[in-house]
């Protein structure tokens, strides 16, 4: 479904992706690990279009995203949801999960009607609203509440609820786990293996490594910019260089 080839990004002198691939098959989960700075963030934003590309290319479904910006990544079928959650906190939760459906309407219309007056006029949008609640009931019982408001867990359900008002194919995640409890993080984890079985593909960076491989179908390692290690979960589980430096001994 994802093709990325030799992709370079830099920040002024700094060259924060040296001529990464990889790809990810449709209905796979694939996660990227590697230290703080390795480049993971920067991938996912160079993919999503939130950051250009110095040079390299690009694909989903053989269509070229490369230059594209993030708006018209979000119409091909890819959702993000970014290291931070970055909610709109004054904002209830049924207006954050409205905007994840902005791509659907003209802006025009979509300011005219109001966020949540406008979601609810288009069958397609309430059906995607009805499957967010699904996944996430606290949601239903918090939607006239205030983002900002909600407990870490909650804004992490929102964020990624918020994603998936776009109907995505594909779903881009940094960091879900961030701040989260441990008992939260498993149910996060576990969603995604539902979304998984339920035909969308995933790309994920999570600081927990040991836990993200083994939800995870493959895996990649980064250091430095680059793809250093490929290969299955199983593999990079049972490989000395990834144990030593990325694992330590929760798997010994």
């Amino acid at each position: 479904m994802l093709r990325v080839e030799k992709a370079c990004v830099s920040y002024g002198r700094t060259n924060a992706l040296r001529e990464a691939s990889l790809t990810v098959n449709d209905g796979e989960i694939v996660t990227l690990i590697g230290s703080n700075g390795a480049g993971k963030s920067t991938l996912l934003n160079s993919i999503t279009g939130v950051v250009p590309l110095k040079s390299g290319h690009i694909w989903l479904d053989n269509k070229e995203l490369t230059g594209l910006p993030a708006n018209k990544t979000v119409n091909l079928g890819l959702a993000y949801v970014p290291e931070g959650r970055h909610l709109f906190g004054a904002m209830s939760v049924a207006d954050n999960l409205a905007l994840g459906s902005y791509c659907e309407c003209s802006r025009n219309r979509f300011h005219s009607l109001g966020y949540v007056g406008w979601f609810m006029r288009r069958p397609s949008v309430q059906a995607n609203l009805e499957t967010v609640y699904r996944l996430f009931p606290i949601l239903k019982e918090r939607k006239n509440q205030q983002a900002g408001s909600l407990s870490g867990g909650e804004q992490q359900m929102l964020a990624i609820g918020r994603a998936l008002m776009s109907n995505p194919r594909m779903i881009l995640l940094d960091e879900p786990s961030l701040g989260l409890a441990p008992n939260l993080v498993k149910e996060i984890l576990k969603l995604l293996v539902r979304l998984r079985d339920g035909g969308l593909t995933v790309l994920l960076v999570e600081q927990d490594a040991v836990a993200a491989l083994k939800i995870a179908d493959r895996g990649y390692v980064m250091d430095r910019g680059r793809i250093a290690i490929e290969g299955t979960s199983r593999e990079l589980l049972g490989d000395d260089r990834v144990r030593q430096a990325y694992l330590g001994k929760a798997i010994a």
